[in-house]
């Protein structure tokens, strides 16, 4: 558990600065919802993975280069954010979504935490930049699905999402713009089909938490209706 300053005097200019940085703010802001999780987490709350189909798998000496997914309709809680940069985007998005998550919702209780957190994200026609806002997106656990508990937080919206096919291919690491054009990058040459995939929308599927260092990501591509 982190730790946030206990003020035994005047702050220093250098501890005022970082005070102000968005990263502290965004610990401050999720000290109680990463409490809860942990204390759900360490009880007997199971990760719940967003179920699908596998359609099929394109291997290369022994290697998976992506897979095709089938994801059945379903509730997602959702929330657009535009902030300065993608990683802080998806920073104040998780933070919300973790709050309704946690305890914000018309239930008054932790509902469970599912993987992945997913992005969805657009760029322009040649990839090469991002659009500002980004959508940050929580599948709702099976046994909320019939009747989704609603969130107090009025910027987090409750979407039902139709039947989905998706390319995916896994990477680690950070996501920053950089990483995340390179990623898409990566899986239009491998698909070399731009017919089969949106190709203006997408999705990183997070596994870890945003914060974390080595995170575990897929790319997520949506198949052409």
């Amino acid at each position: 558990m982190f730790q946030l300053y206990q003020r035994s005097g005047p702050l220093t200019t250098r501890q005022e600065l970082h005070m102000s940085t968005p990263f502290y703010r965004f610990m401050v802001y999720m000290a109680e919802p990463i409490q809860q999780l942990t204390t759900n987490n360490n009880g007997t709350h199971n990760r719940e993975t967003v179920p699908f189909t596998l359609i099929s798998r394109k291997e290369k000496c022994g290697d998976v280069l992506y897979e095709k997914r089938n994801y059945k309709k379903a509730y997602w809680a959702c929330i657009t954010v535009k902030e300065e940069t993608y990683e802080q985007s998806i920073c104040y998005g998780f933070m919300r979504i973790m709050r309704y998550i946690c305890q914000q919702n018309s239930l008054g209780s932790y509902l469970g935490m599912t993987l992945p957190i997913v992005t969805v994200l657009r760029t322009n026609e040649m990839h090469t930049t991002l659009s500002g806002a980004v959508t940050v997106a929580y599948y709702l656990p099976s046994q909320h699905q019939a009747q989704p508990p609603q969130p107090y937080d009025t910027g987090v919206v409750i979407e039902q999402w139709p039947a989905t096919i998706v390319y995916t291919r896994a990477f680690t690491g950070a996501t920053n713009e950089t990483i995340i054009l390179n990623e898409i990058n990566i899986l239009a040459e491998l698909l070399d089909s731009p017919e089969l995939y949106v190709t203006d929308s997408f999705i990183v599927a997070s596994y870890t938490n945003p914060a974390a260092a080595n995170r575990e990501n897929e790319m997520w591509f949506f198949k052409r209706p």
